[in-house]
Formats: C-alpha cells, sequence, structure tokens
C-alpha cells in the first residue's frame, strides 16, 4: 500500500490511524533514509496514543519506553541506527522492553529487522518533493486494520 504525505498535517494523520490499530507485541518497523521522517512519524504515532509531552529520539538511549496513563498502551520507541551488529538487541533487553508493549522501531534492518513477525508493520519512508511517501506492507495480523489517514 502506498500513502502520499504531501505535509506534517498528513504525517500526523497517518501517524493518528497507526496509533488507532495499534495493540500491544505489534511491531511498527520505520525505514528509511535520513531525514526521511521516521522520527516525525514515531512522535505522531506517540502523541496520538495521549502523551503530551516531548518526544525524544532515542538515537543515543536506543530505547525510551512509555507507559500508560502517559499513553493509551505501553510503547516502546526504539532508534537502531547506532547498533553495529543485530545481536545488540539482546544486550540492550529489548526482549523485556517488549513484554506486553507495542515497538515503535527505527532502522529496524540495524536490529536484524521485524517483518519476519505477522505483527509487523512495515512502514518505508521516501522523500518525495516537499512531502513524503510511506510504502506500508503488513505482517498478517495487521490485515484488516490497516492505518488508512
Amino acid at each position: 500500500m502506498r500513502v502520499d504525505l504531501p505535509d506534517i498535517a498528513a504525517m500526523t494523520r497517518f501517524g493518528a490511524a497507526i496509533a488507532e490499530a495499534l495493540r500491544p507485541g505489534d511491531v511498527v518497523a520505520l525505514s528509511g533514509a535520513l531525514g526521511a521522517g521516521k522520527t516525525t512519524l514515531a512522535r505522531a504515532v506517540i502523541a496520538a496514543l495521549g502523551h503530551a509531552g516531548e518526544v525524544p529520539s532515542p538515537s543515543f538511549a536506543i530505547i525510551e519506553p512509555y507507559d500508560p496513563p502517559a499513553v493509551r498502551l505501553p510503547l516502546v520507541h526504539a532508534d537502531f541506527y547506532r547498533l553495529a551488529d543485530p545481536r545488540e538487541v539482546e544486550e540492550i533487553g529489548l526482549d523485556d522492553y517488549r513484554q506486553g508493549a507495542a515497538l515503535l522501531a527505527e532502522w529496524p534492518e540495524h536490529a536484524g529487522g521485524f517483518s519476519h513477525e505477522p505483527g509487523c508493520l512495515a512502514v518505508r519512508l521516501e522523500v518525495a518533493g516537499e512531502g513524503r511517501i510511506a510504502i506500508v506492507e503488513p505482517g498478517a495480523d495487521w490485515l484488516g486494520r490497516l492505518p488508512c489517514p
């Protein structure tokens, strides 16, 4: 599925649509080049889940957890850009963070990828003029609840 995101308002609506469909155990795998909008989309999802404060980029911390009541469901926002080897996800305890939570994963390929999981919604963002295009590939668990902005 292709989603045109011509401006920040469209990105915000798309993030809200993802948040509405999101369940514990899901993974939203955000890929794309530097500056493609991965963190912007992640922030839109987190805000739509109810978080009212700043949403720091987890670039240096790698993992930033969000828990109710600040958000509708437990969520882990991860940025795997700095990982040198996918096995490092074990060292940082990703599986422990994921227990009962949804995962927003930026640079998922640096963590070995998640597309093999049925709960993975892969979103590849590409720059298109002033806006973005999202190429969305749902895992089996997302069929019937695809986010449509």
